[in-house]
């Protein structure tokens, strides 16, 4: 594959931008006024994953979290400022869990192809290989094993989402945006909802009126 050059993409931004002048005068004055995004994307990494190319959507449309294999990390600190700023002060209304089909990231924790800090990464998907290894394995070919723990991993993300307290405060406050599991096949080039029902994840601490009146106290 032949890639663009530094300076042949610094040309092709100034004839983006030129374009978009052309259409609409004031675009860029209108993009640099603030954003509102409805739409909270956390995606894979994956340098064939131009999610605005795939979904058509314009810049201020979508807020992006991105890492390998489309990880929701109870414990990254980055993951986490991400989910809630989206939440608390974008106020997005959908929060889209996107894997892919072809992954790399999959492929390690299945086939344990990699060390160091990546193998370290993907050993959560390694844990729902494990947890479903009887139905993987007979899947007949390896494209299938991979594109299925490609899936259970977008649902073990999914269910992740709603282990934080980000997630359970909104629910608590009834303002808790959609979540929707998507995997991108890359050899279509569509994107297919996964259709995963998340109600029976919908838990969040509730302070019964007694225990509330009795910390008050403390």
């Amino acid at each position: 594959m032949n890639y663009q050059s530094i300076e042949q993409i610094l040309q092709n931004n100034r004839q983006w931008v030129a374009q978009q002048k052309q259409k609409n005068a004031n675009y860029f004055t209108h993009l640099a006024r603030g954003q509102k995004p409805p739409y909270l994307y956390i995606g894979c990494s994956d340098s064939r994953m131009p999610l605005t190319q795939f979904m058509q959507v314009e810049p201020g449309e979508i807020f992006v979290h991105r890492n390998i294999a489309n990880q929701v990390c109870l414990t990254d600190i980055n993951f986490l400022s991400v989910l809630e700023y989206a939440i608390e002060h974008l106020e997005v209304d959908h929060i889209i869990v996107c894997g892919h089909y072809c992954c790399g990231g999959i492929k390690a924790a299945l086939e344990g192809s990699t060390s160091g800090l990546v193998d370290s990464w993907v050993n959560p998907i390694r844990e729902i290989y494990l947890q479903n290894q009887e139905e993987i394995d007979n899947l007949p070919t390896r494209d299938a094993k991979l594109n299925y723990l490609s899936e259970l991993n977008i649902k073990s993300q999914v269910k992740n989402l709603y282990q934080t307290a980000i997630m359970r405060n909104a629910l608590r406050e009834n303002r808790a945006p959609k979540v929707h599991g998507w995997v991108l096949d890359l050899y279509s080039g569509l994107i297919k909802d996964l259709d995963i029902s998340t109600e029976h994840w919908h838990v969040y601490p509730t302070c019964p009126a007694s225990q509330g009146s009795l910390l008050s106290m403390t």
